[in-house]
């Protein structure tokens, strides 16, 4: 039976919520084998229920930073301000709202070559959290190349910010934040208790980090980053409330419009702000309806609704030969092929 957890998860044998315990354990074996000597944090969610719980190397109530994972949270949010016509849509132009995004002149991007373009008053939210904005990249126009890139993201976050007071370029450390909308909107509504702090990679002296830097890094555990995938499990529902809009949501967890436009079908694994099986590229042997947030150094967020499982690494091992986004799909594989 679904549930949702209060101040703690309800903690239930494995095989009471329909898993197979000797197989459930192959991918805790998995994990033990992958992590080697590294620390790691593993957990598996069904019906809104703990079946499987490992904390190696780490305390159970450690908060770490989860790098781009925090982009999917990012993605809710631009539903929920979109909801609350702050915003009138996800097609409406950012420099509208963040005309300092165009103040980046050469020499003051991230490297050579890369500041704002005249293209680039054209980017829309949409196109920032699909990453297929091209921004301070002159070679990409806006809405044709799917690129990766954090420094959109940082436009994205500071656009929504000052739409409400909480962001300000002349004084970013001093200005109350992104992450001030997160927890208002989201964390608080569904009982994590994230922190937040702005980061920012070491560029050279001149970069204007004032605008396109200051990242918006989510700290949490793993059971709290458990509640925001049992969140997107049950398609933006918490209890007796619609946190992300569904339809914002559905949208978000499938291949974009513009990767599905404009790339080849090998690329076919990103939405607005997560990365998809939607189109069965990411993950071939996996259920089409499976999606992560995926960080740097192993941080996954892995939910398949039709299972109604959630699969936490807080950390995970980093697979080499892998590609970063894929959340470690041979240890999904096995937690799936546990169920009855």
């Amino acid at each position: 039976m679904k549930s949702y957890p209060t101040t703690e998860w309800a903690v239930t044998a494995p095989s009471q919520l329909g898993f197979d315990i000797e197989k459930l354990d192959l991918a805790r074996q998995w994990m033990a084998e992958k992590s080697a000597s590294r620390p790691y944090r593993f957990l598996v969610l069904r019906d809104g229920q703990i079946a499987l719980e490992v904390n190696i190397g780490m305390e159970p109530d450690r908060q770490v930073p989860i790098a781009s994972a925090a982009k999917s949270v990012y993605s809710n949010l631009l539903g929920i301000i979109i909801q609350e016509r702050k915003l009138n849509s996800a097609e409406e132009k950012v420099v509208d709202y963040y005309p300092e995004m165009m103040e980046i002149q050469d020499r003051q991007g991230p490297k050579l070559g890369r500041y704002a373009f005249p293209k680039d008053k054209d980017i829309t939210f949409r196109q920032l959290i699909a990453n297929t904005s091209g921004y301070m990249k002159p070679e990409e126009t806006p809405g044709k190349v799917f690129h990766y890139q954090t420094y959109g993201m940082n436009i994205l976050t500071h656009a929504l910010a000052k739409i409400y007071g909480y962001y300000d370029v002349t004084d970013p450390e001093g200005s109350i934040g992104f992450g001030q909308l997160i927890k208002t909107k989201l964390a608080e509504r569904i009982g994590t208790d994230w922190n937040y702090r702005q980061t920012n990679f070491d560029l050279h002296h001149q970069a204007r980090l004032n605008i396109f830097g200051y990242y918006c890094q989510i700290y949490t555990t793993a059971r709290d980053l458990a509640r925001l995938g049992w969140l997107w499990c049950n398609n933006g529902y918490w209890q007796d409330q619609q946190i992300v809009p569904a339809n914002w949501l559905n949208t978000s967890i499938r291949v974009s419009a513009d990767l599905l436009t404009h790339s080849s079908v090998s690329e076919w694994k990103y939405g607005l702000g997560f990365w998809t099986n939607s189109k069965g590229q990411l993950w071939p042997n996996l259920p089409q309806t499976g999606f992560t947030a995926s960080g740097a150094n192993g941080h996954y967020l892995t939910v398949f609704p039709q299972q109604q499982v959630v699969v936490v690494q807080n950390p995970g091992p980093v697979i080499k030969d892998g590609d970063s986004e894929s959340a470690n799909p041979d240890l999904l594989e096995l937690v799936l092929n546990s169920l009855d």
